[in-house]
């Protein structure tokens, strides 16, 4: 029986989850109604907690790191036995640092002794394509380049399924001869031609044995989807049926390596980190991190920042998804400048579920509905007139469709209509189940669902009511062409960086949203926790699906151009992105930067804007971050010119933001470089576009080139009058010869201050932080997780909602 004090809980909840987003409300009742049934004590947690302590650049002598690293524990603590029990882990291979277990206390003395940059708690992060490659115009019958092979893409994940059809190596070669990895294999987990390196970490015993494996094998789906969506082989596949075609990554030939950093309850800064660094002295041509933090926080504390800051300085570039907290604005993740990051967005492909009634109207619903009730309608039921009074429901709780909520007799055979929607939703008996809530991405139940929204829900009561025998059915789910793609999906993460406004994030978007890739057969088949089928395809939503998507094309670039920076590479992803509509997209730049990715014109985009560890030291200078910091960071003799902080114009980077203050006069000069790829002897003209209001001058206006890798230098300076309450003006600045256009978004907009003034005036060698984001959580990001992780009736942690402030997550919404 309902107690009165769950009840009244579960009313408490729901009144503040209303207040979100409609897709919030689905995740968030979910999670919480799991968690009301299993509130427990807990006992007190020692003192002691568990810590990153980050030294920047690898030390000369590496084979010294972890004495060291020992030796400054024992000073801080008192004894060398205190020490070894602390140490949790050393870092030492690709940089300087390590993992231990302090006090508060023992946190602020090591914080204040010699080449420590920070310290920040382990946090907790979570994990936030038949069609999509098509789509941005890679199709599968372009011709390959024999380089894909010799390269090698490292996945930050779940691991992977390695029997997975995407990722046979019939007719691959052996591994190129620069992989120096392992495949770390465990509990019957083996590597091929294709996967050729995998490892898995949990330096804080978080594997839970009901759902994990202790191997790089993959349970949960996230990281099979994301690595086969990068480089998977070609294979048919479908989700039961339904998106049937060829599943390909963008580099079919390219290796795969992956570091399975996550677990059910998600995955943590040490593990992460560990990962980063094994990557690097491994040999990965390019990283692919599907995964970040909730809250901002300074380069030097966030630990994707650090991991893909040694990944840019070893040549390596890393995509990153941008988060699923759209669509507010300043909620975007991993925006450090060196790292590449990526929004969601719509192919020209939806599903449509369609519930008719039996007047002949007819809703366009939403979801994955396979099941096939051949046209034949059923009584229409409300829930909130069908509680289980024996149970101690009643109509306010009924309408929820909770488990045991409903009374059988009075739902069996009819197509159920509930009020909230969940994804633990179990209407036994039930003909179908419909819910209101207006979301993008299509959802699979193990049982006939659509989704409508709220408005036609109305208006299916309406009917219901007035109908002596109102009947329903819910029809097949079938393919629709959208016509309006690509529009940026509603929780994809917006800018500005919350941090660094003046770079604009995020850089640019691809496909995100219903995206059919390589699947675990142990991560289900739909979201409910009680349904028990396998599949090896499965189809879900979120930055970390549109992520993969562009890590597989800087792979394709990567084999047309191995000797290319990451910066080089980032800047053809950016500059020939094509340019999105921003009537169809009311954040314009910060819903999708510098536009959708397109694959075969960013292999030639005639002009790139280059970047060195030595720009982005100095962007770090003008930040506040002094030259003691950058010194450990960089690892060599950087110098910060003035200890003044400054504005990151001057960054070398593909875009323009100019982020202003209500009533500050519009002025600003952005010096660039760019250098030439393309045509040896050619001539580029510079073409502004920008509303009347601003005054953009560009100088010189002509770039004539003789040779290939030739650089030259302009200046584009802003000016006009002062703005005030203005989210955001576009223009853009494109160079042309006739055969290349090199596009760079510009956006004028004001803003609020940053919610860090970077590093306070301190002594030389310790900064210090404002704001109070200090050792803040991060979270997998794809659209599925929440529900993903409720797999077993048992599971509680909610996989993608709020986390603890002990670890990391997948981008999830």
């Amino acid at each position: 029986m309902l107690k009165t004090g769950f009840k009244y809980i579960l009313l408490c909840i729901v009144k503040r989850v209303l207040k979100l987003s409609s897709m919030a409300k689905l995740l968030h009742l979910s999670i919480f109604f799991l968690a009301a049934l299993v509130l427990q004590c807990h006992c007190a947690e020692d003192d002691r907690k568990s810590h990153v302590v980050y030294m920047g650049d690898r030390p000369k002598d590496a084979a010294s790191v972890a004495s060291t690293h020992h030796n400054m524990l024992a000073e801080v603590l008192g004894s060398s036995s205190e020490a070894r029990e602390s140490l949790i882990y050393s870092y030492g291979k690709s940089f300087n640092g390590f993992v231990a277990k302090l006090s508060d206390k023992e946190v602020a003395r090591i914080k204040e002794m010699e080449g420590v940059v920070s310290v920040f708690p382990n946090a907790q992060l979570q994990v936030h394509t038949t069609r999509s490659w098509d789509f941005m115009g890679l199709p599968e019958s372009h011709p390959r380049l024999s380089a894909e092979g010799d390269v090698i893409v490292g996945l930050l994940d779940t691991g992977v399924w390695p029997e997975n059809p995407s990722f046979s190596d019939e007719g691959f070669d052996p591994p190129p001869a620069k992989w120096k990895g392992i495949c770390q294999g465990a509990n019957n987990f083996t590597c091929n031609k294709k996967v050729i390196g995998a490892r898995f970490y949990d330096l804080e015993n978080i594997f839970d044995p009901r759902y994990d494996i202790k191997s790089p094998r993959d349970t949960l789906g996230h990281g099979s989807h994301t690595a086969s969506t990068a480089a998977g082989i070609a294979t048919n596949a479908s989700y039961f049926g339904l998106a049937g075609g060829v599943a390909r990554g963008g580099v079919p030939s390219a290796r795969i390596a992956v570091y399975k950093v996550c677990w059910a309850s998600g995955c943590t800064s040490a593990d992460i980190l560990a990962a980063f660094e094994d990557a690097i002295a491994d040999g990965v041509d390019l990283l692919s991190v599907s995964l970040g933090s909730d809250f901002p926080a300074p380069y030097h504390e966030d630990v994707i920042a650090i991991g893909t800051f040694h990944a840019m300085k070893n040549g390596i570039l890393t995509s990153c998804s941008a988060g699923n907290s759209g669509p507010n604005r300043r909620q975007v993740s991993n925006y450090a400048p060196w790292a590449l990051t990526v929004a969601a967005s719509t192919i020209d492909r939806i599903f449509s579920t369609k519930v008719v009634l039996g007047n002949g109207q007819i809703f366009l619903g939403n979801s994955l509905n396979i099941f096939d009730l051949h046209g034949k309608t059923f009584p229409l039921i409300y829930s909130g007139d069908s509680a289980n009074y024996t149970a101690g429901a009643d109509p306010e709780l009924a309408a929820w469709c909770f488990p045991g909520t409903l009374a059988p007799l009075i739902t069996k055979g009819g197509v159920v209509m509930c009020d909230i929607p969940n994804a633990l939703a179990l209407v036994q008996g039930s003909a179908g189940v419909i819910m209101p809530v207006s979301i993008d991405e299509s959802i699979p139940f193990p049982f006939p669902l659509s989704l409508i929204s709220p408005e036609d829900y109305s208006q299916l009561l309406d009917y219901m009511r007035s109908t002596r025998t109102p009947t329903a059915t819910i029809l097949m789910t079938e393919p629709v062409k959208d016509v309006m793609a690509p529009t940026v999906v509603s929780f994809s993460s917006r800018g500005p960086s919350p941090i660094t406004p003046d770079i604009l994030k995020p850089d640019l978007t691809a496909p995100g949203l219903n995206i059919l890739a390589a699947w675990s057969p142990l991560g289900g088949a739909s979201i409910s926790p009680w349904d028990d089928r396998t599949v090896d395809y499965f189809v879900i939503s979120g930055t970390s699906m549109s992520c993969p998507h562009v890590t597989g094309v800087a792979a394709f670039v990567k084999a047309a151009h191995p000797s290319w920076s990451p910066a080089a590479i980032k800047s053809a992803l950016m500059t020939t992105a094509t340019t999105m509509d921003s009537r169809k997209n009311a954040d314009a730049e910060f819903a999708y930067g510098s536009g959708q990715i397109d694959p075969l014109k960013a292999l030639n985009p005639g002009l790139i804007y280059n970047a060195s560890e030595a720009d982005y030291v100095n962007f770090l200078c003008k930040e506040g971050y002094n030259t003691t910091l950058v010194r450990i960071i960089s690892g060599d003799n950087s110098t910060c010119p003035s200890n003044e902080l400054g504005k990151a114009w001057d960054l070398n980077y593909p875009t323009f933001a100019l982020s202003l203050l209500d009533g500050e006069t519009v002025i600003a000069t952005f010096p660039r470089t760019v250098t030439n790829v393309g045509t040896p002897n050619s001539t580029y003209y510079a073409r502004v576009s920008m509303p009347s209001q601003f005054t953009v001058t560009v100088q010189p206006s002509v770039l004539s080139f003789s040779r290939v890798g030739e650089e030259k230098t302009f200046t584009v300076k802003i000016t006009g009058a002062p703005i005030v309450n203005t989210p955001i003006v576009s223009g853009s600045l494109e160079w042309t010869n006739g055969e290349y256009v090199v596009r760079s978004p510009i956006a004028v907009f004001n803003n609020m201050p940053s919610i860090f003034s970077s590093i306070d005036e301190q002594p030389q060698s310790k900064p210090k932080f404002k704001g109070p984001w200090e050792g803040s959580t991060s979270t997998i990001y794809h659209k599925k997780g929440t529900f993903k992780s409720m797999q077993r009736t048992d599971r509680t942690d909610g996989f993608g909602g709020l986390v603890s402030n002990s670890r990391l997550g997948y981008h999830k919404h």
